[in-house]
């Protein structure tokens, strides 16, 4: 029986070639979207949670306490020891601070090789190897990192450097400086996981990089990179720990700075998608693919409904002979499922070679490692097994149910009505539901485009086109006023500044401050930017009142911005002047001379701080130079020469600020890209069913067609005939639409301090945009019926 239904299916399918093949391709569509969307928020949601115990694992975390309760995702790093000697509740406690961008050489080879790391160095206690399931393929557990100058690294790392040769035993050489020997090798990383360091050092090696952080009185400072890690115990809870913590604030703060200083566990599971900690994927980014991979999916499955009850008067003859022959209702309705079936395992067969086809990019544009196997992959199998059962059932129950129902002596009279065949309530209804998620994803699209525009053309305070940062390896004066004398000589070069990094950057350094004569730390931080005397200059930032820093290596004075004026409640910028700042708990005290206007020094997502300019060369990371476009290349080539003539031990590195600019919105713009290819693929699975119910009713409406024609009706007449009543529905699908897409993307929007609004405009846009579209896939096919000879459509009935 089964047999006969595919034989009967594959027969009425050849039979009606263009029903076939539009079904096929927009079902086909929405499983490839379906599928990819399936792997990605999977991935994603697989991070780190290979780690045994992993449900045990926390990461401690700071809660600041000022005018407003922030995160860092960093601690004090005596915060560890203190944990671990005061409570009991942890297996074990780690301790884990990294470095990025290193250079690692190999002093032993021929020709002092040299690698630049851009995941850095990690030191770490040894502990952390058992918190974390980082397993070890070479070398003793129990001793490596238990010496000073000893190394492990991954297998990769040790390949890259050493080839076939054993890495155990081998030297490598960190920043120019300083010897380690490797002792270990750790399994190649997972790709899920948001540790990225492959290259691991003993925590007593930190103090030769940090002695300050390595300190155990460093409690008044946090460096982001700063991490503790521990295991609780078998039935100790997070409260449990967190109502414990505030006695590490009362013991190690003076009883002004405790109630600013708290902490609190951060789950394993919730790093890698809390982006106020530096998580990279928010899960409600993945809630949002998941529904769209729904909408799709059930965006095609209409479709399918809508041309199958459509066609269901042309097949009522073929029913009614089969129920006079004896033919049951059940029968009837598993003949079309399986018909269903077929055109579902074709378009499935099709959706697995465009999803092959896709991976690539969408690998590219998630930097991420996704791999589509049906042999080894059973998840994805049984995704794929439920996705077909879906997608059979819900497409095929109800024009089923509709063709089973037919009354065999109607049906074989041919006097089957629209409303015995589904109607058009039914149709219209499906058709508003397609069209309303299509027109949500436009006015998403526009939304998130319209922000990203928003980002990149806004004043942002200072000057990032054509603006090139250069790492300044290491901090020797003479080294640098070399590099600055030979390339301000290069006729490309239009200024310059040394600095810790550009006005916005993720990089900062944040303190408390005290102002003029005031008694009491203030209730906020202070951004402080190490930057020389060109800095105001080469960035372009516009003094408003006082004069810049005068030329030196270390902090005499500030330059502040107008933030810093509001927050301290002054009447005007010449107010602050000549005013002492206190920085640092009192070690940098000096003399305010001047006020620059706001500017960026985040994202959008994030207010602007107060902020002060002062000069001090250690701290300075980047040589900034804005570059005549003109002549960008060649400059850019005499640049890489000069510097490597001044750092021959390094290599050379440069980027250029609106590209780390861009960063900020890195994700938002994989996100609109996706939403973007998403909403496309709607459109064009809607208009394939719009070209599939336009050819059905022109072909039922054949000899209507024809006498409307005898009787004078113009083409504009027939056409506007057939568009009319989609007309109608496009516009209540956006009516639906509009508030639905208003309040998920005004959501949205509620991430950035700084956005553009949602205007009409935005809907105005997403209706013209859909009506176009409709418009051209519907007048297509109906100027097409209505150039048809009228003598040949009223011969053919």
């Amino acid at each position: 029986m089964l047999k006969n239904y595919f034989k009967i299916a594959l027969r009425n399918l050849q039979r009606s070639k263009a029903y076939a093949f539009i079904n096929v391709l927009g079902l086909a569509l929405g499983i490839t979207c379906a599928v990819l969307i399936f792997m990605l928020v999977r991935y994603h949601l697989s991070f780190d949670t290979f780690h045994a115990n992993s449900d045990r694992i926390y990461r401690i975390v700071t809660e600041f306490h000022n005018e407003t309760v922030s995160l860092e995702s960093g601690v004090p790093t005596p915060l560890g020891k203190a944990f671990r000697n005061d409570f009991a509740f942890a297996e074990k406690t780690a301790r884990v601070i990294t470095y990025d961008n290193q250079l690692i050489s190999l002093p032993n080879s021929k020709d002092n090789k040299k690698f630049e790391e851009e995941n850095g160095v990690a030191y770490v206690e040894p502990d952390f190897f058992d918190i974390l399931n980082f397993p070890l393929l070479g070398g003793d557990k129990k001793s490596v990192l238990s010496e000073p100058n000893s190394a492990i690294v991954t297998q990769k790392i040790a390949e890259k450097y050493f080839g076939k040769t054993n890495a155990i035993g081998q030297v490598i050489r960190i920043n120019n400086e300083t010897n380690y020997k490797i002792t270990g090798i750790l399994k190649d990383l997972p790709v899920n996981t948001d540790r990225s360091q492959e290259i691991y050092l003993p925590w007593e090696n930190l103090k030769d990089e940090n002695p300050w952080l390595f300190k155990d009185d460093s409690w008044m400072g946090v460096y982001s990179s700063s991490n503790c890690f521990v295991l609780l115990k078998n039935g100790v809870t997070q409260a449990t720990v967190e109502k414990s913590l505030p006695a590490i604030s009362k013991k190690y703060y003076s009883a002004k700075n405790a109630p600013g200083w708290q902490f609190k566990l951060q789950p394993l599971s919730d790093i890698h998608f809390n982006a106020e900690l530096g998580g990279y994927m928010e899960k409600k980014n993945l809630w949002a693919l998941s529904f769209i991979g729904i909408f799709l999916i059930v965006t095609a499955c209409v479709n399918f409904v809508n041309l199958a009850t459509a066609q269901a008067l042309s097949r009522s003859k073929e029913i009614g002979v089969r129920k006079v022959l004896g033919s049951l209702k059940s029968q009837l309705f598993w003949q079309f499922i399986s018909e269903t079936a077929l055109i579902t395992f074709f378009a499935l067969l099709i959706g697995l070679i465009l999803s092959y086809i896709a991976l690539p990019y969408v690998n590219e544009l998630f930097k991420a490692h996704l791999s589509l196997s049906l042999i080894s992959d059973g998840t994805l199998v049984l995704f794929l097994l439920g996705l077909v059962v879906t997608v059979t059932f819900f497409s095929g129950s109800y024009p089923g149910l509709i063709l089973a129902g037919f009354q065999p002596i109607l049906a074989l009279k041919g006097k089957i009505s629209q409303k015995s065949a589904g109607g058009f309530t039914l149709r219209r209804g499906l058709v508003v539901t397609q069209f309303a998620i299509s027109q949500i994803l436009i006015i998403g699209t526009i939304v998130i485009a319209n922000q990203m525009r928003f980002s990149k053309q806004s004043d942002l305070g200072f000057n990032k086109d054509a603006m090139v940062m250069l790492r300044l390896p290491v901090t020797d004066l003479a080294k640098m006023s070399t590099l600055k004398s030979r390339i301000m000589q290069l006729p490309g070069i239009k200024s310059g500044t040394f600095c810790f990094a550009a006005p916005a950057a993720n990089s900062n350094s944040n303190t408390m401050l005290r102002y003029d004569s005031r008694g009491e730390n203030e209730q906020f931080d202070i951004n402080m930017k190490a930057a020389d005397d060109q800095y105001i200059k080469t960035f372009g930032l516009k003094l408003v009142a006082g004069r810049n820093i005068m030329p030196s290596d270390t902090v005499r004075e500030f330059v502040v911005n107008e933030t810093l004026i509001k927050k301290l409640k002054l009447k005007s910028a010449d107010e602050i002047l000549g005013k002492e700042l206190s920085l640092d708990g009192g070690r940098r005290k000096f003399i305010i001379v001047g006020v620059v206007k706001d500017f960026y020094n985040y994202s959008f997502r994030d207010n602007i701080d107060p902020i002060c300019i002062m000069a001090n060369y250690k701290n300075y990371q980047n040589f900034a130079l804005n570059i005549d476009m003109a002549s960008m290349k060649p400059t850019m080539t005499e640049i890489e020469k000069i510097w490597s003539e001044t750092y021959p031990e390094y290599i050379f590195q440069s980027t250029f600020l609106d590209d780390k600019i861009a960063e900020f919105y890195a994700l938002d713009s994989i996100m609109l890209q996706l939403i973007q290819f998403f909403a496309g693929v709607a459109i064009f699975i809607g208009c394939l069913g719009l070209y599939g119910l336009v050819s059905f009713m022109a072909a039922q409406k054949t000899k209507e067609i024809g006498v409307r024609k005898v009787l004078g009706a113009s083409i504009g007449n027939i056409v506007w005939m057939f568009g009319k009543e989609f007309v109608r529905l496009l516009l209540v699908a956006f009516a639906i639409a509009a508030p639905l897409g208003w309040w998920v993307m005004n959501g949205w929007l509620q991430d950035f301090k700084y956005r553009e609004e949602i205007g009409a405009g935005i809907f105005l846009l997403a209706i013209g945009a859909t009506l176009l579209i409709a418009a051209l896939t519907v007048g297509y096919r109906s100027i097409s019926a209505a150039l048809m000879d009228p003598v040949k459509s009223l011969k053919s009935e």
